[in-house]
């Protein structure tokens, strides 16, 4: 076996180089959304055309995987161009052609037609109707697997060489050389390392998508309760934003939080996410908030304050309020012995409940990257780079980024979508 062995393995070497050596007609950098959009939408085209993609590490779509609480957050239900730029903080103007090419409303049509139907939820975000992203994933893959696209799993890329009409592609142990090449290597600083010694240039990057770190015990032991509707202000950097607070461990997070971060991510880097938040825990104006104080006293006053929450706030956070207020958390105590002072105090408190942020922690189903590629370096018009013939981007990549709700993958669907279209 061992002389066996070894009379085979020149034949082995040489077909290794041989398939190292030869030109594809497309090299995909990064197996995630983007990667494999424009993968599959290519071949769709070109059937015929011979497509490697390259993945650093040993997984795909490990970012799908993950999304949603592992559910996968395809889209969202916004169908107007004009109203989904609204949702990106970074690329804002630059992606309102792109989604006239290709939006929300062509994503959902594109998975139903190959077998997977989208739902919407109350919030707008859109799921497959299984709950589950492993649908998502094999829908990508299966469909991959049936055009013949080659995958090559922990292949760093360490190095872009541009020939005279092709890239050929330095990893830890091999070349590749491809006619076109499309760079979807998400957040990966490697990768925009590769990028900038070639030439290109990129927005520095930091974080958007996390939670607050609030330092308060008494908070941060109510941790998995939540409030519907609620105001997050900052003051100091003129930011704010609506939507559920969900407070944690470490914090508070939700929908509004999160959209402060994306919204401020590099306002938050430059103070080194320390600042002070105020939270409008109803969402409405003062005076509002002191009527229906009132009415809800009115109501109950025969009652025990601690007993008979405001509004939607959990039995458990109205407590913590009312202590939080100054002695209104008295066990025993009525709410006909509610002084006017107090009850302005109770809610003023409501209306302006003040933390110190100390910190962010990333929200890890959804982290995205705020920077990257800069936007006058691209096309949109084809995802290609201006200066470099057959060089496509899409997704995390470039310096565009969404809040949450499935907004981020859109704009990988989208850009892989249209650099699909316009390859050779």
């Amino acid at each position: 076996m061992p002389a066996k062995s070894k009379k085979f393995c020149p034949y082995f070497t040489a077909m290794k180089n041989a398939l190292v050596k030869r030109t594809w007609d497309l090299i995909i950098v990064g197996g995630g959304a983007a990667g494999f959009f424009a993968a599959v939408n290519y071949l769709e085209r070109k059937p015929k055309a011979k497509v490697l993609m390259l993945e650093a590490s040993n997984k795909l779509l490990a970012k799908v995987k993950i999304s949603g609480g592992g559910r996968c957050n395809v889209t969202h239900a916004c169908w107007e161009p004009k109203e989904l730029v609204q949702h990106y903080p970074r690329g804002k103007k630059e992606m309102l052609g792109p989604f006239h090419q290709f939006a929300c409303g062509d994503t959902v049509e594109w998975f139903d037609k190959r077998g997977v139907t989208l739902k919407i939820e109350e919030d707008g975000r859109m799921f497959p109707e299984s709950n589950e992203s492993q649908t998502i994933i094999d829908c990508l893959l299966d469909r991959a697997q049936q055009l013949g696209l080659q995958i090559k799993l922990s292949q760093r890329v360490s190095r872009i060489v541009k020939e005279e009409d092709s890239y050929t592609l330095q990893t830890q142990s091999d070349k590749y050389n491809g006619r076109q090449l499309f760079w979807a290597t998400g957040g990966s600083e490697m990768g925009y390392k590769i990028l900038e010694d070639f030439g290109i240039d990129c927005e520095s990057r930091v974080p958007s998508l996390f939670s607050f770190n609030i330092k308060e015990k008494g908070l941060t032991q109510l941790m998995g309760l939540s409030m519907p509707n609620t105001r997050v202000d900052i003051k100091k950097l003129k930011l704010s934003a609506n939507g559920p607070l969900l407070i944690t461990h470490w914090g508070i997070s939700g929908p509004g939080v999160l959209k402060l971060s994306a919204v401020g991510a590099r306002k938050f880097a430059e103070c080194n996410y320390r600042f002070e938040i105020s939270v409008n825990w109803l969402n409405k104006p003062l005076e509002d908030i002191v009527e229906g104080l009132k009415e809800h006293i009115q109501e109950h006053r025969l009652k025990q304050i601690q007993n008979m929450s405001y509004g939607a706030f959990p039995k458990r956070l109205w407590f913590y309020l009312l202590e939080r207020a100054g002695g209104l958390d008295e066990k025993g105590r009525l709410f006909e012995s509610l002084k006017a002072k107090e009850i302005n105090r109770l809610a003023e408190l409501l209306h302006q409940d003040k933390y110190v942020v100390s910190g962010r922690t990333t929200y890890k189903e959804e982290f995205v990257t705020a920077g990257g590629i800069k936007l006058k370096a691209i096309d949109f018009k084809t995802m290609q780079l201006k200066e470099h013939s057959g060089f496509y981007l899409a997704g995390e990549v470039i310096n565009v980024d969404a809040v949450t709700g499935g907004f981020n993958f859109q704009n990988a669907w989208t850009g892989g979508w249209i650099a699909s279209q316009n390859m050779d």
